[in-house]
């Protein structure tokens, strides 16, 4: 059975997500982070040299990497659900799009969190980081000339990417959702679905 090796207030979340969305079976290991330097225990070093989560174990496979881990998970148990056709011009899409999340726009969200903890020492780097973020974040434009994600053709996309374009206009929601509430709690089900939070958008 799959294994997901879980951090708290991680990139971790993300992968619990898709495996209640796809109703895969599976395991999940918990691991904290230190409540005053909140870095991950070394425990996950056993799991993995660079002892960071998510990771999953599947046998004899291990895979590091939020996008890798969502690739393969959608493969391997997806059933044809949240992803296109390979070799299909959506599949080109959604890949480019798979990749941009972990990609370009991973690197000025991680520099505003942690230039944000650096507080008045780090006033001059926000300009900066400010520019980028709107220019990721304030309208998703795609350098392909489909044009801001508000107005790429999903149609009757219900992959992957389809479902979670809502939050595109809706950052506050990511702030509101707090997935570890499952893992705190020790409940069976996270308390919300993306097709959930889609059809309210």
């Amino acid at each position: 059975m799959l294994t997901l090796h879980h951090l708290n207030d991680s990139r971790s979340q993300r992968i619990l997500w898709l495996l209640e969305e796809l109703g895969t079976p599976y395991e999940m290991k918990r691991y904290h982070r230190d409540a005053t330097t909140r870095l991950a225990p070394p425990e996950l070093v056993a799991v993995h040299p660079l002892g960071k989560s998510p990771v999953i174990t599947d046998g004899d496979i291990r895979i590091a990497e939020s996008g890798a881990i969502v690739d393969y998970i959608i493969r391997r148990y997806g059933k044809g659900a949240m992803m296109p056709a390979a070799g299909s011009a959506e599949y080109e899409a959604y890949n480019e799009w798979l990749h941009y999340s972990e990609g370009s726009a991973m690197l000025p969200l991680m520099l505003n969190l942690y230039v944000s903890r650096l507080k008045e020492a780090g006033a001059p780097l926000h300009p900066r980081i400010d520019s980028e973020m709107a220019n990721h974040l304030g309208d998703l434009v795609i350098d392909d000339g489909q044009g801001p994600v508000s107005d790429f053709q999903l149609g009757g996309r219900n992959d992957l990417i389809a479902r979670f374009q809502p939050f595109a206009s809706s950052l506050d929601n990511i702030r509101e959702i707090k997935v570890d509430e499952k893992v705190d709690s020790g409940t069976d089900t996270l308390p919300f679905s993306v097709a959930g939070l889609q059809g309210s958008a």
